[in-house]
């Protein structure tokens, strides 16, 4: 094992004096229980979660000091699980993971087997965080507009959040299999990298987040992948064409919906709620085995970037600033 037997390193918060400080600190391992499995963890990715657990959002890490990462992808170094055997390549994802449990930004994380789906095969650690609980989560979306009877023909579908970790993805995911895609953003992006994310055209928040007041909207999409919550989700309601579905997943803009029935049962429009953390297990690894088969993305190599634990801290100000575009992989 990587610096001796008895430690590894981790990226941790730290609470002083009423303030969060992150550091590389070295952990000691702790007994492996039954049903557990140790990971060598050779890549991570940063999420908005891991960004608010490392200044001490309550809301999502209630005890500190605390290792965040939502995410991780690596080697099984020792098990005492009868699902997975020491040398088997794994995605561990959602649950607790690096909320209320040590999570990828560290070179080891010890998980109960139930967190654990199997590597698909042509897939490797570094292209499963590529995608990370973002990429599960805009597949998820795509996964329930397709089941829910969403169809190209019918029309556009809307993403919001569109330059965004779901966003981008789920815009990629959707040109792939046929969609026309319209990127709905707080501002009008370069045309260029509305082109490298599979979006058709583009909207700005004069569209996505109407303020008129009205109960409804002249149909402009078919459908639509909401990542922000508050106006912008309802208005993606009120704003989409007959027997249209729109998924939400994220309340960055606000947690509250405030909108009359009328999208419903007038249009028979469908929400359709996302819960990726909690998403059952058959379903996870076959959103997954779809990401490294039809649904594989060739990712423009400007929406990813490449951070180590040491550099970690400026990727999250980033963020936290919402300075960020793409993905974030963290390398161990």
């Amino acid at each position: 094992m990587k610096n001796s037997d008895t430690t590894f390193k981790a990226f941790r918060v730290e609470e002083e004096n009423g303030n969060y400080i992150t550091s590389i600190k070295d952990m000691p391992f702790d007994i492996l229980e039954k049903g557990e499995v140790l990971i060598k963890v050779e890549y991570s990715s940063l999420n908005y979660k891991d960004a608010l657990s490392s200044i001490g959002n309550k809301g999502v890490t209630r005890k500190y000091p605390h290792t965040p990462g939502i995410d991780a992808a690596g080697v099984v170094e020792k098990s005492n699980s009868e699902l997975y055997k020491a040398g088997v390549s794994v995605i561990a994802t959602s649950y607790e993971l690096g909320m209320n449990h040590p999570g990828g930004f560290a070179e080891y994380i010890k998980v109960p087997d139930s967190w654990i789906v199997a590597m698909p095969q042509n897939m490797n650690a570094r292209q499963a965080m590529t995608y990370g609980t973002a990429g599960f989560t805009a597949a998820l979306s795509v996964f329930r507009l397709l089941n829910n009877g969403q169809k190209p023909e019918m029309g556009p579908v809307a993403v919001t959040g569109a330059l965004g970790g779901v966003g981008n993805i789920a815009c990629q995911i959707l040109n792939k299999i046929g969609f026309e895609v319209i990127a709905a953003n707080y501002e009008l992006a370069p045309e260029a990298e509305i082109q490298k994310i599979g979006a058709k055209s583009q909207i700005d928040r004069s569209v996505s987040d109407d303020k008129s007041g009205r109960p409804m909207l002249k149909t402009q999409w078919a459908g639509a992948v909401d990542v922000v919550g508050g106006n912008t989700l309802t208005t993606m309601l009120k704003g989409c064409m007959p027997l249209g579905n729109v998924t939400t997943c994220g309340n960055i803009g606000s947690g509250e919906l405030e909108m009359t029935v009328y999208p419903f049962i007038l249009r028979g429009v469908s929400l359709l709620g996302i819960d990726s953390q909690n998403c059952p297990m058959e379903i996870r690894q076959e959103i997954w085995n779809l990401l490294a088969g039809d649904w594989s993305i060739d990712f423009d190599p400007g929406l990813i970037r490449e951070s180590s634990l040491e550099s970690l801290r400026t990727h999250i100000d980033l963020m936290l600033d919402k300075k960020s575009k793409g993905r974030v992989v963290v390398k161990i």
